[in-house]
């Protein structure tokens, strides 16, 4: 590629990509300082919280002379929506690709590390080794280079068995570590590719219904057709990689253990508070990030059959040819040398509104009277009653999780009625349900039989319910009750 032809690509980049656009924002500073701070424990936030969160940050940096002006925080976050940095969808906010891009780059030039050369080294060859066997045709060659992983693994067995353990040296520690986090924090930028690739099918296809004279069902096999190659794209076949490592009860349990070691040696000391809780809540992230592609997918698959059943992309297909047909009847005029500012003269018969007078207005009158009579004044009270306390209450899931784990611990493991006879249940159906919910969020097992539960409504009424018969133990549980989905 020569000068030039880099020269356009980075000149067309820089116009149009939305990460460079972001850095080169005059309140870029701003953006990447509120996004970093907002989404430092999740990755929504309702649109509410996060402007009343921006509108107290920028008090403080006009109080410190650090912003001029007086843009509101509302207005801020619709502009970063429009741009493309943000995204919001009911209600709450995400971040897009593009920002994961820019804030990634912003913070790696404070974590890039210069003695990281032999931790990207080895997975470099280890990436390359793997490579090379898979692609290689000749049976004999793959079954040297795996006998050689055999012998090699064979050697460090033996040598443990024998009481040799091999540690690795500090620095190596810390580079490995480093490395699993930057690895692991990129993770999410895959779902946020996923999120892109769909709006960006779903604008094609609506262009492509627009432009395109086939019917529907031809229309709704383009749609498959675009699906299928969502699912083809990188993001998509990361996606589907994610997916099923989620699915996969033994593989999600695997992978969770085996963070939680790492993060109990002395290694993860060298990590700063926030990387290790990154890593301690990975599956947890990754998990909410799956379920909301998916929503975004089911949105997108509504919106698109709602487009097709209402008929509107052919009333835009009829907008946009009447429109050709205006441009170029506006050409040939002007090829013929006729101004496109005389007044023509021509009237469109589209009807009209004819007013004489006020009078002639004839408009709905309301009642001639309104009875009042049993109309009575209340005052407002600011403390609420009892009445209205008794409706505001609920049943805090995570508290009965945290009941369960520590009964489970003294008399594990249990069957659900056996936790409910010494839990007993006080509240009706909606503590039951939340007894169900932790067993499913913990993925107890089910047994093939039903239980049958007494439980005691907030009345003091009693009622007999018959539920699945889970067993739970408190190894099921995770270190952190928030990893759990409930």
């Amino acid at each position: 590629m020569s000068f030039q032809e880099h020269y356009a690509r980075f000149h067309r980049q820089q116009q149009e990509h939305k990460t460079w656009k972001l850095l080169r924002a005059s309140n870029s500073a701003l953006i990447l300082a509120f996004i970093a701070d907002i989404f430092q424990e999740t990755n929504e936030v309702p649109f509410g919280r996060a402007c009343i969160a921006l509108e107290t940050e920028l008090a403080r940096l006009r109080e410190i002379d650090l912003l001029e002006g007086d843009v509101r925080a509302a207005t801020y976050l619709r502009s970063w929506m429009n741009e493309g940095w943000l995204r919001e969808l009911n209600d709450q906010l995400t971040r897009t690709d593009a920002c994961e891009m820019a804030l990634r780059f912003a913070k790696g030039l404070n974590e890039r590390e210069s003695n990281a050369t032999a931790s990207h080294l080895r997975i470099v060859q280890d990436a390359v080794r793997d490579l090379a066997v898979a692609l290689s045709p000749d049976p004999k060659e793959r079954i040297t280079v795996l006998e050689a992983r055999k012998a090699q693994l064979e050697t460090e067995i033996e040598a443990l068995k024998a009481g040799v353990v091999y540690e690795l040296p500090k620095h190596e520690q810390r580079e490995r570590i480093k490395e699993v986090y930057q690895l692991a924090s990129v993770l999410t930028g895959d779902f946020r590719r996923v999120e892109d690739e769909i709006r960006t099918l779903e604008q094609q296809l609506r262009v492509q219904m627009i432009e395109s004279d086939h019917h529907r069902g031809d229309i709704l096999k383009s749609l498959l057709e675009g699906e299928n190659v969502l699912a083809e794209s990188d993001a998509g076949r990361a996606f589907d990689g994610f997916f099923q490592l989620l699915c996969n009860p033994d593989r999600s349990m695997e992978f969770r253990e085996q963070l939680r070691s790492v993060l109990s040696r002395p290694a993860a000391s060298h990590l700063t508070p926030q990387q290790a809780r990154y890593l301690d809540r990975l599956i947890k992230e990754l998990t909410h990030e799956s379920d909301h592609v998916f929503r975004v997918r089911k949105r997108t698959e509504e919106s698109l059959r709602s487009y097709i059943e209402s008929g509107a992309h052919l009333e835009n297909r009829a907008v946009n040819k009447l429109l050709e047909q205006l441009e170029k009847m506006a050409l040939a005029l002007r090829e013929e040398g006729v101004s496109l500012k005389i007044d023509s003269g021509l009237c469109i018969n589209s009807g009209s509104a004819k007013v004489f007078s006020l009078d002639s207005l004839k408009l709905k009158a309301p009642e001639e009277s309104l009875d009042t009579s049993q109309v009575r004044v209340q005052e407002n009270h600011s403390i609420p009653g009892d009445s209205i306390l008794h409706y505001l209450q609920s049943v805090k899931v995570t508290e009965v999780a945290q009941k369960i784990r520590q009964l489970l611990t003294r008399h594990s493991p249990l069957t659900l009625s056996g936790v409910i006879q010494h839990l007993p249940v006080y509240e009706g159906l909606e503590e039951l349900v939340a007894y169900l919910r932790v067993a499913q969020a913990i993925n107890a097992t089910v047994l093939e039989n039903k239980e049958m539960v007494i439980i005691y409504g907030r009345d003091g009424e009693m009622l007999q319910a018959t539920i699945p018969c889970y067993l739970l133990s408190s190894d099921q549980f995770p270190h952190h009750l928030e990893e759990l989905t409930l």
